[in-house]
């Protein structure tokens, strides 16, 4: 079963291969993992990058 708190970013393009998961409601920090590998490792990344990063993917895609 699919751990409820994490979600497919929409930034990850709609493959199967490619996939990035964001989990919400995390004080402070946005969870990052790879799909493909749920049980692995997580990178915290602080929100204000974050958001950094997710307004430069909206002027280069």
């Amino acid at each position: 079963m699919a751990d409820p708190g994490w979600r497919k970013s929409s930034y990850s393009g709609g493959t199967e291969n490619a996939c990035l998961e964001v989990r919400d409601g995390v004080p402070g920090v946005v969870p990052v993992r790879d799909s493909k590998a749920p049980a692995g490792p997580a990178l915290t990344v602080p929100e204000t990058a974050w958001a950094a990063f997710v307004r430069h993917l909206g002027r280069t895609g």
